[in-house]
Order: C-alpha cells, then structure tokens, then sequence
C-alpha cells in the first residue's frame, strides 16, 4: 500500500514540476516554496501510513490474544456457482461484524430476525373437512389452505450466530395463528472440518427435494404443492445429525446423509434407540451460459413409523381414524432452471421448478380405531408431482403459475379391502399467483387456485397475503 501511495503522489505532483522546468519566468522563490510544499506532503501521508500500520498491527495482536473474539467465520456451505450463503453463515457473519467496537464479551451476540406474515384466506369449502381423495393424511400434521378468513400466517424469530471458530449454531421458532409456539429448527453447525464437509446437529428441516429445505416465507406460492402435503406431511424436519460433501470441483456437486429420531410423517415420533429415519441425497448443476443455470436432485428417504394416526375417507365417504405401523420409503427426484440477463436478475428473471415424488408404505394397518378396530396387513405405492413458473416481469412484480397431481396408485388393505376401496380418482390443483416486493424485506401476495383434491368437490381458494422481514436475516438458497 506504502509504494502505491508514494508513487501517485509523485505522479500526482510531477506534472506541475514539469511545468514549472519549462517557464523561467516562475521566481526562484516560487519554485522553492512549492518544493517545500511537496516534501510537507509526502511526510504527512507516511505519517498516516505509518500510523495504518501500527493499527493493524495492534488489531493482529489482539486478535491473537483472544482468537473466540477475533477468528474469522467461515461460510457454513462451501461457495460454488449454483448456492448463495444460508441464512445460518450470513446471521453468523453479521452477528461477529455487526459492531467493529464490540468487546470479546458481546462479539458473538446471535444476530436476531423476526418474519411477519399474515393476511386472508377464503375458501369454498371448509378446512375442516379437509381432505385429500386416496390418500391417508397425518392427523399431527393437517394439510389443506388452513383456517378462514383474517389470521397470522406463520410467522418465525430467528438467532444464528458463530460459538468459536469451528462451530456456528442457529434457531428458528415458528409463532402460529392459534398463539402456540413450535421450534422449525435448532441446530449447531461445524464451520471448519475442511474438504468440503459439514456436519450438522439438532433439529432441522431435511434436504430431500428442493422444497423442502425452504421456510415458508421464501416460498413462491402460499402453500406447498399436494405431494408434499399427501407424502411429506407438509414439510419434513426432524431431530438428528446430517453430513454433507461439497465435491471440489468447478461443476457443483453436493451428497448429503441424514440420520434421525424420525418424529414426524411419514414416520412416528416413538421411544426407541437408533435412528427411525435416514436419508440420502444428491444434487448437481451448473451454468449455461451467463445468463443461465440449473440444478437438479435425486432424494431417498426411509422412515419408520408405530401406530401412527391416520385420517382418510373410507368407502361411505366417512372420516375414519385409522392407525399404521411400519416403514415407508420417499423418493424424490427435483429440477430448478433459472434464466437472468447476464446473470442481472434485478430487472427481469424466470424460474422453473418441478418435483416428483414417490411413496411405498409396508406394513399393517388399525382401520377405524375406535370403531370397528380391525387391523391387517397394509401396502401402498403413491406418487406425484408439481410444476410452476415465477416470472418477474418488471422490477418488483412477480407471476407465477403452479399445476400439480397426484396418483392413488395401489393399495392393498388385506381384509380391510371393502371398508378402504379406493378409486382411480386423480386430485389435482391449479394456482395463480401475483406478488409485488416494496423491497427486498417486504412483499405482498395474492393467490387463487382452484383445488380439486376431493373427488366431486370444488375447492376455490383465494390468499392474500403479506410477509415483512425484521432484523438481520440472512440470504436463501439456490
């Protein structure tokens, strides 16, 4: 830095010299003075120099002193071309940089956020009946578009923030209509185990899919697709270690493997020692181009589930309580393409997603427990899938448009055959949706979709819906 300062300076006052070298009409005792001037210069910007560097020098030396004060926070997921930072390394950073005069003791206070979301919901029918034709629903986990009319939507307070140099941690808690409290996710995180590995601990959402992943406020529509409702129980998280490899390469790739408690659907939250859910992943991509770039998975998740409460719609149309035990299997293969100009998404961008997911459950099967309690072997292999487009086609305007359907496939009730008959009814849903976004903190949404997700019934819905983003909360991913 010393050089090129002293360099530009001379360059800087050089040309005058020159000038003055060429008129001899300048006095001798101009020329002296302006000399004096230059040497007064230089030696006050080395003075400053000078001093730049015994700051810095004393800024190394304290941070030597005391490293849980001073060492850097890494990313916790490797950089690459197709993710940005998550929100948990951008809370830690800002949480370790937000005041350059913070002491040791307060350095690390977590960086906070809080999303407030809420609006209005209208529905033709009522959400209480809810219910999804072919398909038995998770009672701990209810689908459909929730209640009516004006409500607070889910609306969640974050912390994350670096603990030492090799471990970040964060917490979402998630503040629901009804004035209950859940916990999304509360995890610690490694930040320096090196050859592009991180492990994770606590509770978290998992990284099957593409979706899943995603807190509700990033999502591009209100609700997540039927698939994810029908297989996923709307959104799959559950408490347990996760460990993912970031290949050093320049084309993106990432494995990942989960174990868990398997708490929630498609398992059951039971008390038993090792895992009741693992997980493999695997996700790719690349640019095309500048101003293209994609990323596609393939997800398998097997999970293990005891006496697990069921509603379904048995063969009189009625609501039926029933019970399973035994192991399911999710398989989810996902594809995201995105198209900027030049990569600038600011003005125009498009984006492109689809999944598609496949459910095997084996096992038995209680049909109506507190009824006619019969319980028999069970088998059913489900599947379906989403596709939609976001188009923001001006800055600050999105619209997008979201189809989706779902297969009964087969089933096999065993005895229970007559009381469960099913049909070849297909549930589908079309969606439509229009946002605009003051700012990158604050956005405004209104839906309207069309459910036809029970056989013979038309489900119109309408959401409008407002999300507002306080505090330091951190970048999403891709």
């Amino acid at each position: 830095m010393k050089p090129i300062v002293s360099a530009g300076l001379a360059l800087a006052l050089a040309t005058p010299l020159v000038a003055l070298a060429q008129t001899p009409s300048n006095p001798p005792a101009e020329i002296q003075l302006l000399r004096q001037e230059i040497e007064h210069l230089r030696a006050t910007y080395e003075a400053r120099l000078q001093a730049l560097e015994q700051r810095l020098n004393a800024t190394q030396q304290q941070a030597a002193a005391t490293p849980s004060a001073g060492a850097p926070v890494p990313a916790v997921a490797a950089a690459s071309a197709m993710t940005t930072a998550t929100s948990l390394s951008i809370g830690a950073t800002v949480a370790a940089g937000a005041n350059t005069n913070a002491t040791g003791a307060n350095l690390f206070n977590p960086a906070m956020s809080l999303i407030l979301s809420g609006g209005y919901t209208g529905t033709m029918l009522d959400p209480a009946g809810y219910n999804i034709s072919g398909f038995q629903l998770p009672v701990s986990a209810p689908a459909g578009p929730g209640r009516r009319g004006f409500s607070l939507a889910e609306s969640e307070l974050g912390f994350a923030a670096s603990i030492d140099p090799w471990l970040s941690g964060a917490a979402h808690l998630s503040l629901h209509a009804d004035n209950t409290m859940s916990v999304e996710e509360a995890f610690i995180q490694t930040t320096a185990l090196g050859n592009g590995l991180s492990l994770k601990a606590g509770r978290f959402f998992s990284g099957v899919g593409y979706l899943n992943s995603q807190h509700a406020h990033t999502w591009d529509f209100a609700d997540n697709p039927l698939a994810y409702q029908a297989m996923l129980g709307t959104q799959y998280g559950d408490d347990g270690v996760q460990l993912r490899w970031l290949a050093p390469t320049d084309h993106y790739l990432e494995l990942g493997l989960e174990l868990g408690r398997g708490r929630s659907f498609p398992g059951s939250d039971t008390d038993r020692n090792g895992a009741g859910m693992a997980a493999l992943t695997l996700h790719t991509g690349g640019d095309v181009g500048a101003s293209h770039n994609w990323r596609a998975g393939l997800s398998v998740l097997a999970a293990k589930a005891d006496t697990q409460a069921l509603a379904a719609i048995d063969a009189n149309g009625a609501l039926v309580g029933n019970l399973f035990s035994g192991n399911t299997r999710v398989v989810i293969a996902d594809a995201v393409w995105k198209w900027a100009p030049n990569g600038n998404a600011t003005r125009t961008n498009f984006k492109l997603q689809g999944e598609y997911l496949q459910s095997t459950r084996t096992g038995n099967l209680t049909y109506d427990a507190t009824g006619a309690n019969v319980t028999d072997f069970f088998s059913a292999e489900q599947s379906g899938w989403y596709l939609q487009g976001v188009y923001q086609f001006m800055p600050r305007w999105r619209v997008g448009l979201r189809t989706e359907r779902l297969d009964a496939g087969t089933s096999n009730f065993g005895i229970n055959a007559a009381a469960m008959a099913g049909s070849a009814y297909q549930p589908s849903k079309n969606s439509v949706m229009l946002d605009y976004n003051p700012s990158e903190f604050s956005r405004v949404r209104l839906q309207v979709a069309q459910d036809l997700s029970a056989q013979g019934l038309i489900n119109k819905q309408l959401f409008l819906l407002y999300q507002m983003s306080l505090g330091a909360h951190g970048a999403h991913s891709y």
